[in-house]
C-alpha cells in the first residue's frame, strides 16, 4: 500500500478561558429539595426514576473535543467526562437522520426503511409512525419530555411533528440546517423558509437569538418550571456545530491566532456549545435535579474535515463508514454511576440508548420487541462487559454501486458493489463505496479551503470492493486485511446476508413542490392534506391527477404569499 504524507501543523496555543463562566463545585443556589424518609432511607439509584438530559451535538468531529488531544476549548466537557465514564469505543451513524432515527427508535435503519441519505424539506416523508418512541416509552413511564433544538425526521404532516411523537413541549428546527439568528433555511435557490417552532407553531418571534444560546435558556427555563420530584426527560438536539459557521464574535477572538478561518469559526461554535452545556448543568444544581440525574452526551455523526471539522486521528469524515464518519465522541455524567473517573472501552451504539433509558426509568420494554439496542448501563455504571458484540453501520442498497465489485468478488453470497459495513467482535468489513477515505489532521496553519498540505492519502485500492480491518488493532484502518483474511470476510458477509433479509424497504420519495415555505407563508412546516395523505400512503405518486384548476389556486397563493413577504421585508427594512 503506498501512502504519501503531507505534514507540517501546530496546534494553536489555548487561551484562558472564562466567558460567561461560573463555579463548577459551588453549591446549589437554592435548598435541597426535601424528600420522603423513606426515600432518603435507600440508595440514590432505587429512590426515584432520574432525571435523563441527553445532549446531542451536530458535526462535532471525534478530535473536537479538549479530552481527545485537541486545539479547541472544551473545560465543560472535559469536567463532565472525566468526572463520569468516557466512552471510546461508541458509534454513531455518518449523517444526521440516520443517527437520530436510531436514537428514538432504537432499530437500525434498515428495520425503519430510512437507511438512504437524510430525510430531505420537500419529501413526503418521516419516521415512520407505527414506531413507538422513546419519549413515548418514557411518557409511559410518567415522565415529563421536551426537546429543544433539531428534529430532522420529517415533518411533512402533523403526525410526524416532535409533539406527536412523545415530547411534550418542543423549541427548534424541523430541518438539518439553519442559520444559527435568522432561522432562514434554503434547500436549493429559491426555496427557502423560516425554520424555528414552538410547539407545532412557527416561532418568529424568536428571530435573532442565536441557537445555541436559545436553547440553553429554554432548558434552564424548563427546569425552573419543573419539579424535580417529578422525573424529567429533555432531549437537547443542538444545531451546532453544523453549518454555516456562525459564532459570537467575543467566541471567534479566542481564536484569533488559528490561521484556518473555517476551523476558527468552526472551534469557537464548539466552545460556545460547551458553555452551554455549562448552563444546563449548572441550572440542574440549582432547580435540585443535579444529584438524581443522568446526563449522556453524545455526537451525531463525524466532523465535516471540510467545514472546520476534524476527526484525526481516524480514517474519514462525515458521510463515510470509515471510523472518522461513526465512531463519536460520547460519554454519561451522573451521580448514580457507581463506578466512575474512569474510560470505557466497551462496544456501544446509538441504538442502545433506547433500551437503557427506558430500563432506567422503570419502563416497560415488553411490548417494542425486536429492538436492536441493548442495555448497557451495567456496563457504563458498573464496569461490566457490554452485551453488544455486533454493530450492523449500515446497509443502503441505493447508494451509487462501487464500480469494481460484484457477486464473484463477494464469494457468490453478497454483491460487494453495494454500500455496506459491519462490525463484529473485532473485526470490521466495508463493502462497495464506503466514502473519502483519506486522514486529515487538524486544518490549523492556512485558509480554508486549502488544507490538501496536511493529508494523509491512498494512492492505491481504488478498484477495491471489499475492506477488512482488526479495529481493536488498527483503529486508524491503515492496514486492510481482506487478503490476507478471506474467512473472515466471508464470515461478515454471511452477517450482512442475515441483516438484509429482515430489512424493509427504503422509503425515500421523490421531493414534492408543494412543500415550498411559499405555501406556508414562509415557513417550512407540514404542508400534506389528508386526501393527499391518503393517495400517497395508498401507492400513489405526489401531484399525480392534480387537476389545473388546483394548480391555479397554488399559484395564486404563491403570489400571495410572495407580496405579503415584500411588505413585511419593507417594513423591517
Amino acid at each position: 500500500m503506498a501512502v504519501y504524507a503531507l505534514t507540517g501543523f501546530s496546534l494553536v496555543s489555548l487561551l484562558s478561558f472564562g466567558y460567561l463562566s461560573w463555579d463548577w463545585m459551588k453549591p446549589s443556589l437554592v435548598a435541597d429539595v426535601a424528600t420522603d424518609p423513606m426515600e432518603k432511607s435507600l440508595p440514590p439509584a432505587f429512590a426515584r426514576p432520574p432525571h435523563i438530559i441527553f445532549i446531542l451535538t451536530d458535526d462535532q468531529g471525534y478530535h473536537d473535543v479538549g479530552y481527545h488531544g485537541s486545539d479547541i476549548q472544551t473545560p465543560t466537557l472535559d469536567r463532565l467526562a472525566a468526572e463520569g465514564v468516557k466512552l471510546e469505543n461508541y458509534y454513531i451513524q455518518p449523517i444526521c437522520t440516520p443517527s437520530r432515527s436510531q436514537l428514538i427508535t432504537g432499530r437500525y435503519q434498515i428495520h425503519t426503511g430510512l437507511q438512504h441519505s437524510i430525510i430531505r424539506p420537500r419529501q413526503p416523508n418521516c419516521l415512520p409512525l407505527d414506531q413507538v418512541t422513546l419519549p413515548q416509552k418514557l411518557q409511559e413511564a410518567g415522565y415529563s419530555t421536551h426537546m429543544v433544538g433539531k428534529w430532522h425526521l420529517g415533518f411533512y404532516k402533523k403526525e410526524c411533528l416532535p409533539t406527536r411523537r412523545g415530547f411534550d413541549t418542543f423549541l427548534g428546527s424541523l430541518t438539518g440546517n439553519v442559520d444559527y439568528y435568522t432561522y432562514d433555511n434554503c434547500d436549493g435557490p429559491g426555496v427557502c423558509g423560516y425554520d424555528l417552532h414552538e410547539g407545532e407553531d412557527v416561532a418568529w418571534d424568536q428571530s435573532g437569538k442565536y441557537s445555541t444560546f436559545l436553547y440553553a435558556q429554554r432548558v434552564s427555563k424548563i427546569l425552573a418550571s419543573h419539579s424535580p420530584k417529578e422525573p424529567i426527560f429533555i432531549y437537547v438536539a443542538f444545531q451546532a456545530v453544523h453549518t454555516p459557521l456562525q459564532s459570537p464574535k467575543e467566541y471567534i477572538y479566542r481564536y484569533r491566532s488559528m490561521g484556518n478561518v473555517a476551523r476558527r469559526k468552526y472551534a469557537a461554535m464548539v466552545t460556545c456549545m460547551d458553555e452551554a452545556v455549562k448552563n444546563i448543568t449548572w441550572a440542574l444544581k440549582k432547580y435540585g435535579y443535579y444529584d438524581n440525574s443522568v446526563i449522556v452526551f453524545s455526537t451525531d455523526n463525524g466532523g465535516q474535515t471540510f467545514s472546520g471539522g476534524s476527526n484525526w486521528p481516524l480514517r474519514g469524515r462525515k458521510g463515510t463508514y470509515w471510523e472518522g464518519g461513526v465512531r463519536g465522541i460520547g460519554f454519561v455524567h451522573s451521580p448514580l454511576i457507581k463506578r466512575k473517573r474512569r474510560t470505557s472501552w466497551a462496544l456501544v451504539h446509538i441504538t442502545d440508548w433506547y433500551p437503557t433509558l427506558v430500563s432506567l426509568a422503570r419502563g416497560n420494554l415488553s411490548n417494542v420487541p425486536g429492538l436492536d439496542g441493548y442495555n448497557v448501563w451495567p456496563a457504563i455504571s458498573e464496569g461490566k462487559e457490554s452485551p453488544r458484540t455486533e454493530i450492523l453501520h449500515n446497509i443502503d442498497p441505493l447508494y451509487n454501486h462501487a464500480k469494481y465489485g460484484s457477486l464473484e468478488d463477494g464469494f457468490g453470497i453478497w454483491n460487494t458493489a453495494v454500500q455496506a459495513s459491519i462490525r463484529v467482535g473485532e473485526w470490521k468489513l466495508l463493502t462497495g463505496d464506503p466514502g473519502y477515505s483519506d486522514w486529515i489532521p487538524p486544518q490549523t496553519l492556512t485558509n480554508f479551503p486549502g488544507s490538501w498540505w496536511n493529508l494523509e492519502r491512498l494512492t492505491d485500492g481504488l478498484r477495491k470492493s471489499v475492506w477488512l480491518f482488526n479495529i481493536t488493532a488498527d483503529p486508524y484502518e491503515r492496514y486492510d486485511l481482506s487478503d490476507q483474511r478471506p474467512d473472515v470476510v466471508r464470515t461478515l458477509l454471511m452477517r450482512l446476508v442475515h441483516y438484509n433479509r429482515t430489512a424493509i424497504p427504503v422509503r425515500y420519495p421523490a421531493e414534492n413542490p408543494r412543500a415550498h415555505p411559499d405555501f406556508n407563508g414562509g415557513a417550512w412546516g407540514p404542508w400534506a392534506s389528508e386526501d393527499d395523505v391518503e393517495e400517497w400512503e395508498g401507492g400513489g405518486e405526489p401531484l399525480k391527477n392534480r387537476n389545473k384548476k388546483k394548480k391555479c389556486k397554488i399559484c395564486k397563493l404563491r403570489s400571495f404569499f410572495r407580496k405579503l413577504n415584500t411588505r413585511l421585508m419593507s417594513n423591517r427594512i
